[in-house]
Order: C-alpha cells, then sequence, then structure tokens
C-alpha cells in the first residue's frame, strides 16, 4: 500500500467519535498530520500534481480539435471519465462503489451528491457508467482547460452573486433532464471545510421538480479526507461512492422545495454516515 494509506473504515471509526463544531476542525488536521508526513507531501507536490496538471493540459489541448468532429457532447464526455480515471489511478486511490446496481441507470435522475473536495468531480466521472451533466459555479470557468471543458461540454452554470444570468442555463438544463440526460448537483453549494455533511440549498431541487425527474442521493465518503480545502496535498487511501434509492419528485411543485431537500438530506446523512452514530451528537 501506498505510503500513508488509510482505509475506509477508520472513516467510520473518526465519525463514531462525537465532536463539536468548534473542535472539529482542528481534531482533523491534527489526525492528518499524524497521519500524513513529509514523505506524503513530496509524493503529492512533485509527484501527483504535476502529473494531473500534465493531463489536464494534454487532454485538454487534444479534445479542443477532435470534439468538432462528431458528437462534441458525447467525445468530450470520453475525454473527462479518461482523465478522471488517470487521475484515480495516479493518487493511488480506488473506489468502492455500492447501491449503482440497484437503480436504473438509462433513466435520466438528478444525482445530489455531497461536496467534499476537488476531487468530488472526478470520482462521480470515473465511476458513473454513462453521460450526465453537472451543475457548476460560475468561478470554476476561470480555471485553465477547465473552465474551456466546462463550457464547450454544455455543463450548467450557476452565477451565484447574480441567478438572474443562470436563466439560459437552467431552461437548457431542463430541457436536456426532459430529454434523457441526467444531472449531477452539490446541494451543499460548496465544498465543507470540516468533513461533515453541510444543510443543502433547497433552491438545488429547483431543476428535479421542474423535470419532474427523481433524485438519487450520492454519498462520497473520504475525498475530504484525500484532498480538503486550501491544500495541494493529495493523500492515497480508499474511496467510496454509495449511492442510495431514488427520492420521487412526481406531483411535487416548487412549493415542495424544502420538504424534498430535507428528505434528500436526511437519505445523505443516512448514507454518509452509515453505521455510525451522527458526529455531532453528544
Amino acid at each position: 500500500m501506498p505510503e500513508g494509506n488509510t482505509s475506509v473504515g477508520e472513516d467510520v471509526q473518526r465519525r463514531r467519535t462525537p465532536r463539536s463544531p468548534h473542535n472539529a476542525e482542528s481534531t482533523r488536521q491534527s489526525a492528518t498530520a499524524r497521519k500524513h508526513g513529509w514523505l506524503s507531501r513530496l509524493r503529492s507536490y512533485l509527484i501527483f500534481d504535476p502529473l494531473i496538471w500534465l493531463y489536464t493540459v494534454v487532454l485538454g489541448t487534444i479534445c479542443i480539435p477532435v470534439s468538432y468532429f462528431g458528437d462534441r457532447a458525447r467525445i468530450m464526455h470520453g475525454f473527462a471519465r479518461f482523465w478522471t480515471k488517470l487521475i484515480m489511478k495516479t493518487i493511488a486511490s480506488p473506489v468502492m462503489v455500492s447501491g449503482l446496481e440497484k437503480i436504473d441507470t438509462t433513466k435520466p435522475y438528478v444525482y445530489a451528491a455531497n461536496h467534499g473536495s476537488a476531487l468530488d468531480i472526478p470520482v462521480l466521472f470515473a465511476n458513473l457508467p454513462f453521460q450526465f451533466r453537472i451543475v457548476f459555479k460560475k468561478e470554476l470557468l476561470s480555471y485553465p482547460m477547465v473552465g474551456w471543458y466546462l463550457k464547450s461540454s454544455r455543463q450548467v452554470c450557476i452565477d451565484q452573486q447574480n441567478p438572474s444570468r443562470s436563466t439560459t442555463d437552467i431552461r437548457s438544463a431542463v430541457k436536456s433532464l426532459k430529454a434523457g440526460m441526467p444531472l449531477v448537483i452539490f446541494p451543499e453549494g460548496g465544498r465543507t471545510p470540516d468533513g461533515e455533511l453541510k444543510p443543502f440549498l433547497p433552491g438545488a431541487f429547483f431543476l428535479a421538480l421542474k423535470a419532474q425527474v427523481d433524485v438519487v442521493p450520492v454519498a462520497l465518503i473520504g475525498t475530504f479526507e484525500t484532498l480538503p480545502m486550501n491544500t495541494f496535498h493529495i493523500k492515497s487511501r480508499p474511496l467510496e461512492m454509495r449511492v442510495g434509492e431514488p427520492i420521487p419528485t412526481a406531483g411535487l411543485s416548487t412549493r415542495d422545495l424544502e420538504a424534498l431537500s430535507a428528505k434528500v438530506h436526511q437519505a445523505m446523512e443516512e448514507l454518509y454516515y452509515r453505521g455510525s452514530p451522527h458526529p455531532m451528537s453528544s
């Protein structure tokens, strides 16, 4: 196993320890410092990070001309899937997937995933075996290559500072959902700073209600510990992607946004903290 490797089981043990909101982050930082020393940092800074940028530049450059020959969206999704699989192989972080076999992956669900890390999108692209669109924040458009890909592949851009500017993308997303294209959203609205599941933004489920498609909760386990916010230090470790049961929206309207959000959040909690008490309980 790579240096500094930990198991998914240790994530469950971590969640069994009651913590308060005030000391969760300091506890996590202390545990990380003990488990991942300078060898892990050097491996990340000198090998993992440069290789990821190399993959991004090379595949992004190739993808630009190739995408004009044939089904552009399908070709670009194929490149993204290959890019993310390459990343996950490079950082030696295998993903165990559970629950996907219980749903009909040919249906256009809205997949609601928790957001703990910049690695969440690679994990989803590498392990969801179908083409889909993602909802992303406008700020990502400024990232080299990544921003171009998001814009060119018809992903759904949301301007959180000025939602009215996102009207065209929202209408397009509803139309593509109704036409059979699945959608991935991060209802927390951003990455968690401490590894705990955060409240959902009810508006995140607007698209699911407008298109009248079911919502599937997806819990990503271990991505926060692998690459939390404000660092380029990637730790090699096993990860998990837990897929829950579809939550129906048939017959619901925008008046039911709060209730739907609460129901999905509860299902996500059961997946994310499965096998252990809620870590914030005391």
